[in-house]
């Protein structure tokens, strides 16, 4: 939702997603799959940057997947108990939180007007989902991640959510550990990248 993807299909291993997107065509989740499975559906794959991930560590997974399959960023399932924020934006920063269909946005901006951090959210129902928390070079280690978090945490209170939910990479992995998120599990995925003929 927070990405404007279609919603997710249910197939007999978990969840298709058709993302659409250049770097990612179509994502496929394995849910409760045993190896056999997901080597069976690995071996139906034809399409350049189709993606499977699951929710193992990435050792597990490996000997599923023959050549022309990269493995992406390791990543972890968090989910946290929504709580009323407490930060604001520093001074010479100011934050912008716009809600439509469902999806929020937060930008912040510089005295200047540029962007230095943002981030987005999607609410289904009492959950919310995190997602593209970024923070822009030039402006990292001054709180604007903590400050992103808090406008997006709020507005998704003020949409009836009580649990947030993302997958967070090694590096975003200790920010959300700060704000009280705690890890699920391990979430890696391997994306089909067939070398040129």
């Amino acid at each position: 939702m927070a990405r404007h993807a279609p919603r997710p299909v249910d197939v007999p291993w978990g969840l298709r997603i058709d993302i659409g997107q250049p770097a990612q065509a179509v994502r496929h989740v394995l849910l409760d799959t045993d190896a056999e499975t997901a080597r069976g559906l690995i071996g139906t794959i034809t399409e350049p940057t189709a993606c499977v991930k699951a929710f193992l560590p990435q050792g597990e997974m490996e000997p599923w997947f023959p050549s022309g399959w990269e493995p992406t960023e390791p990543c972890f399932l968090m989910a946290a108990d929504l709580r009323p924020p407490g930060a604001h934006a520093p001074d010479g920063y100011t934050a912008t939180v716009e809600t439509a269909g469902g999806v929020t946005h937060v930008r912040v901006l510089s005295a200047d007007g540029e962007l230095a951090a943002s981030g987005r959210t999607g609410l289904a129902g009492a959950a919310c989902v995190f997602d593209q928390i970024v923070t822009e070079p030039a402006h990292r280690r001054l709180g604007l991640g903590t400050v992103v978090m808090a406008a997006l945490t709020g507005a998704a209170i003020d949409g009836g959510a009580s649990t947030g939910v993302l997958g967070a990479t090694v590096q975003g992995r200790a920010l959300y550990e700060a704000l009280g998120w705690k890890v699920l599990s391990p979430l890696n995925g391997y994306v089909y990248a067939p070398a040129a003929p």
